[in-house]
């Protein structure tokens, strides 16, 4: 478990990620004392974001150093990386050494893919919910939630949920009065019930 220690959070990143998976989760937890964040792409360098700008990813896969929170996020690369044995490969020893898995959107895919949420709870966008469960047949999927938490493994819907889910954790790690202070800080509406999800009512009634 987190606590007051040194800890590191390890982002993982790859073509065509989704960037507020990545960037809004990043803006609450960076928040979070004695969390040392790194960005891990396949190589170092730049990595290009569904929308177009670039993160610099800190370190490669080889090169990561131990991690005590992986997060995953999603965007239209999970559709290649759900077929890139090395990617799930790392995703699978990764997280098996960290204390904190943690998912947004399509990102679960990639964990269900790799094996890493055979036999728990999860849920993904709801979007891409149908394909997101073809990668995951052993993963008990949760239709209509805002994330959801089984253990040490939390994963949320789609992209602005991940914000949401970083609030849950963060509460969880430094305490509720914290959190709350934070969201206020950063004027940001806390959804606090997971189980509140309009957009698989939405989007079932839309397919």
């Amino acid at each position: 478990m987190v606590s007051s220690n040194q800890k590191t959070l390890g982002v993982l990143l790859f073509d065509k990620f989704e960037l507020l998976d990545v960037f809004g989760p990043l803006e609450m937890l960076g928040y979070v004392p004695d969390i040392t964040v790194h960005l891990i792409a396949q190589e170092a360098g730049a990595v290009r974001s569904t929308q177009g700008p670039a993160a610099m990813a800190d370190f490669s896969l080889a090169e990561s150093p131990p991690l005590d929170v992986l997060l995953v996020p999603g965007g239209l690369g999970t559709r290649a990386g759900v077929s890139d044995p090395s990617l799930l490969a790392w995703i699978a020893d990764r997280s098996a050494e960290a204390d904190w898995v943690l998912s947004v959107c399509t990102g679960s895919a990639l964990l269900a893919r790799a094996g890493v949420l055979d036999g728990h709870r999860a849920t993904s966008n709801k979007v891409a919910f149908e394909w997101v469960r073809e990668q995951g047949p052993r993963v008990e999927w949760v239709e209509t939630a805002r994330w959801v938490q089984d253990g040490r493994f939390v994963t949320s819907s789609g992209v602005a949920a991940g914000i949401d889910m970083s609030l849950a954790v963060i509460e969880q790690w430094a305490g509720s009065e914290f959190a709350a202070r934070l969201a206020h800080r950063v004027e940001y509406v806390w959804q606090k019930d997971p189980d509140l999800d309009p957009f698989s009512r939405v989007h079932r009634s839309t397919d």
